[in-house]
């Protein structure tokens, strides 16, 4: 079983080290994959989930887990990400990469590796959201906060674009790597990765307009 599912292992590794630094190797994420879907079988309930929506999870997450153990992430783009977010968060309307270079004085290559990491984030948010209760005891309080949350989240996507729509279903629905879905919409790869992170921080920014919370 691990051995039929190495090629998509592999795939989540690359598709998520597509922005990150030399210094980190996909190899390294595939054994943090690897490792996890082994954890996977043993820990696998049938009554909670599907094996392939579990596995899923629990290897996506073990990546993302090491690059946290590892901090990778230099001084500067932590910093270039704190702008980032401080500008976009800050203005009325969602602003362009060039609205965003002008108010923090970044260049626009900095921007969109701020914005990529941003989009990990989310993605990591994303997966627990999905998997995990927001809180840990879910009352009827914390049902109804999940249950309104996710009508925002709803209400947030309709108001993007019908491509921003398309690309995150084909990257949440159909859990196509960013490459796939460069092919099929004919677009480049990092295209789709600027694509997927406008759409989540827009979705992001209009939820938190309307809860103050994070």
């Amino acid at each position: 079983m691990i051995r039929n599912l190495l090629p998509t292992i592999k795939r989540i590794a690359e598709d998520l080290s597509h922005t990150l630094p030399p210094n980190v190797e996909v190899d390294d994420l595939v054994q943090e994959g690897i490792v996890a879907a082994l954890s996977a079988f043993e820990r696998y309930d049938p009554s909670k989930a599907s094996f392939t929506t579990f596995v899923m999870k629990r290897i996506k997450g073990a990546m993302y887990d090491y690059l946290r153990r590892i901090d990778w992430m230099p001084r500067n783009l932590r910093k270039s990400v704190k702008l980032v977010e401080k500008a976009i968060y800050e203005n009325e309307d969602f602003p362009t990469d060039e609205e965003i270079a002008r108010r923090t004085g970044l260049e626009l290559k900095e921007i969109v590796r701020a914005k990529n990491e941003m989009m990990r984030r989310q993605l990591l948010m994303i997966d627990a959201f999905e998997d995990e209760p927001i809180l840990k005891t879910e009352g009827p309080e914390e049902n109804a906060y999940r249950e309104l949350l996710k009508e925002e989240i709803k209400k947030a996507i309709e108001k993007l674009s019908d491509r921003e729509k398309l690309v995150l279903s084909l990257r949440f629905e159909k859990d196509l790597s960013l490459k796939e879905i460069a092919h099929v919409i004919g677009v480049s790869e990092s295209r789709v990765s600027q694509i997927v992170s406008s759409a989540l921080l827009k979705i992001k920014k209009e939820v938190m307009g309307n809860d103050q919370t994070d």
